[in-house]
Order: structure tokens, then sequence, then C-alpha cells
């Protein structure tokens, strides 16, 4: 079997490879390769997925459909031709007996369709969540998009399910229980296997998160709070400044308790900026092994110190700081997710975008619900903690919530094996 992998954003290049490893470790492994819609696919080129056809950075990041502006910019940066070149890339991959597997929204979704060959789809974008929950339709939906999605009875519009209902579509993964049973009812081969986003994400060192119902015993215990500023520049340096108001604040309301700041940086972004905005604030700089005296396997995170407070910069212990953390603040799309996924809550502060804007931040807190508390400015962020640490019966909803909405690891096997049945026999 010859596969071809089509995605679009980063976000989805991480789960399709995830899919795509699997695949190749399968002992009826299929010829694997990629095309990335948004962007230049380093993920792929990292594992050493070969890219084939045009790619293309663009202007938005794929992010257009937060902000038309957006979409102009693409489409002055050549997006249409990008498009055709990659509709001819699919046609000709079906002509040479191959199969697609689309990971993402519709687009994808529809240049899988296009080729003319059989198929499958990873659905990562969308969730029923966004409209409803196991009780019901969600009361919030402002935008006209929503309420005809609602009227629709789906957060997938009828062309899409039509995509996903075509006789050549031999698969359809949702991110969650509820839109799988939910597209079902239209007769569409879709399948609960879970969401690959919580694949690969085992910290070094096992550490299992509870909260003592005993305020006592709460109050002397070690509270570590993770913090998720996003891996876009220069918006995530923009968070990075919002999220240090909120730490600032946290540290004065929490003055007589150690607590622990777990910096989970992506290496795209420059620390100095990160470190140099701490030292501003007061923030005196440790020696780089002190983040071993933490448990963070990073010999080179950046550790720093002010009152009974520590805050580690770290590139390198993402699994960790996500175990780690009691409490998130998230400014980020993935991670956030990932993050309640493991059963805790997390703190959004809207920023400028253009992928976390208050817009994007309302969107992804009825995706992920209770889990996800919004606030309007940094400031509230302490009272937030404060009055979670004291309600566990609201914890305990939370992590399993979370754990409902985002699902258990394995996914990216289970697909693999599906698709191996499936798509290689037809």
């Amino acid at each position: 079997m010859k596969l071809l992998c089509v995605s679009n954003g980063h976000g989805e290049d991480a789960i399709a490879l995830r899919i795509l490893q699997q695949l190749l470790r399968h002992p009826n492994a299929p010829q694997v390769a990629a095309l990335p819609i948004v962007g230049e696919g380093q993920a792929y080129q990292a594992q050493g997925i070969p890219i084939i056809g045009t790619v293309k950075k663009m202007p938005s990041g794929g992010f257009i459909y937060m902000d038309g502006r957006q979409l102009a910019r693409d489409l002055q940066g050549g997006l249409l031709q990008l498009l055709l070149e990659q509709f001819k890339t699919v046609r000709n991959w079906a002509k040479q007996g191959g199969v697609v597997l689309a990971v993402g929204d519709i687009v994808p979704l529809l240049l899988a369709n296009l080729s003319g060959a059989n198929y499958a789809f990873v659905g990562t974008a969308q969730s029923e969540y966004y409209l409803r929950n196991e009780s019901g339709w969600l009361p919030r939906q402002s935008r006209f998009d929503d309420w005809l999605k609602k009227w629709f009875g789906s957060v997938y519009y009828p062309w899409e399910r039509w995509l996903m209902s075509h006789p050549r579509c031999k698969a359809v993964f949702p991110r969650d229980p509820l839109t799988t049973k939910t597209l079902q009812q239209w007769l569409i081969p879709a399948f609960d296997m879970g969401n690959p986003m919580m694949d690969d994400l085992e910290p070094s060192i096992p550490k299992p998160i509870f909260y003592p119902e005993l305020e006592k015993l709460e109050k002397d215990r070690l509270l570590t709070i993770t913090l998720l500023p996003g891996s876009r520049t220069p918006e995530a340096y923009q968070n990075w400044q919002k999220i240090l108001q909120a730490v600032s604040g946290i540290i004065e309301a929490f003055g007589r308790r150690q607590v622990l700041f777990l910096a989970a940086i992506a290496p795209t972004l420059n620390l100095d900026f990160l470190r140099q905005s701490l030292v501003s604030q007061g923030f005196v700089a440790q020696s780089t092994d002190t983040a071993s005296r933490w448990k963070i396997p990073d010999g080179e995170a950046l550790v720093f110190t002010q009152d009974k407070a520590t805050v580690i910069l770290t590139q390198h212990a993402y699994n960790d700081c996500l175990h780690r953390g009691d409490i998130a603040i998230a400014m980020a799309g993935t991670a956030t997710e990932q993050f309640i996924g493991l059963g805790k809550p997390a703190i959004a502060i809207p920023g400028n975008g253009p992928q976390f804007t208050k817009a994007f931040a309302e969107a992804q807190s009825r995706l992920l619900g209770p889990s996800l508390i919004l606030v309007e400015q940094p400031h509230q962020v302490a009272n937030i903690i404060q009055t979670l640490l004291r309600d566990p019966d609201r914890l305990q909803q939370i992590a399993e919530n979370g754990i409902r909405r985002m699902g258990k690891p394995g996914a990216a096997c289970r697909i693999a094996d599906y698709l191996i049945q499936k798509l290689a026999h037809g």
C-alpha cells in the first residue's frame, strides 16, 4: 500500500506524524509520504518522512478561519496557486494506485476526495463539544456560523458529511466519542479510536497528581503551575508578558507557600527574551544545574527565583511540565488540550493573536468545557487558583471531564491498525 498523508497545520502535522510512525512499525508497513498544506512540514522532515509536491509557508500560519484579514494575506501570498499545485499532486498519487489519509479539516478532506483515491479522514479541527455536551445544546453560540451548524444538526456541515459518507471514504476518526456518535447518525463510517494528541506524553519520572481533601495538607504541599505561552512568534512573546503578570499575582497571593512554575517553551522561541522579562520583574537567575533539584530532565533549563517562588524555563522537558503541573496558565492550542486531557484544569487569558484571540479562547472553552477557565485579565488568575484548590469536588469533575473529552493514549496505534485493514484491502 502507498499512503499519502495530507494535513493542514502544525498541530495536524504532529498528529499525522504519530499515525505514520505507527504505520511504519506495522508488519505490513505501507510506503508513506506527506503533503503539508500549511507550512513546510518540518515535523515530517525531522522524522524522515518524504514530502511530495509543492509546500509553502503562508502568512496566516494556518489561522485564516479566525480572521478574514488572514485569508486576504494568504491569497496575496499565492494560496490559490498553491492549492492548485497540491491538487495536481494528490491526483498523480491516486493515478499511481495510492490511497490518501486526510488530517485536519475540510481542506485536506476535499483534496482527498478530489484525488479519486480511496481515503480516510482524521477530524482534528471539529468537535460536537463546540455546540453541545452530553446534556444538550450549549446556550452560548453567538456567531452565525455556530447557529447555522446547530440548525444543520452537527458541527460538520452537510457538504462535509457528504465527503465523509462518500463510498471511497473508508473510515473517519473523529476526536471524541460525542462527535463519533453524531456522525454515525448519517451512516458515516465513523470510529471512536481516541485522540492521537494524547499519545507520546509519558513523563521521564511518573508522578501522580492528586488533591488532598484536607485543606491543611493542601496548604503545605508544593504548588506546581505549568506555563504554556504558545509556540508562534511573535505572539508567544506577547503571551509571555501576560502570563508573567499572572505569575506576579500568584506570588503575592501565595506569599507563604512554595510555588514552582514550569514554563514549557517551544524550541522555536528565543529564551533570551523570556529570561530578560523575568529579570526585569525581579527574578534572580540561578545556576543551570538547579533544575536537577526539581527533577526536570533538561540540563539546559534556566532557573529563576523570587521569594519562595521558582520559575524553570525548559525547551526539552515538555511532557514533564504537563504531568508535574497541578494547574496551567495556558495561551496555547494543542498544549492546552493535552494538559486538560491529563485531567487537570487550565486558566486561559485571551491574547492579541493571530491564534490565541478572545474568539479562539471562547471556542476552546466550549471544546474543553469546565476544564478550561477563561479570565479577562492576568490579575484574576490567582483568585481562580485559590478557589479551585478549596473545591476538591470541582477538581474531580474537571479530571473526569478532561479525560472524557480528550480520550486515552494509544489512538495513533489503533488508527494505524484500522487503516492497514481497511485501506490496504479496499
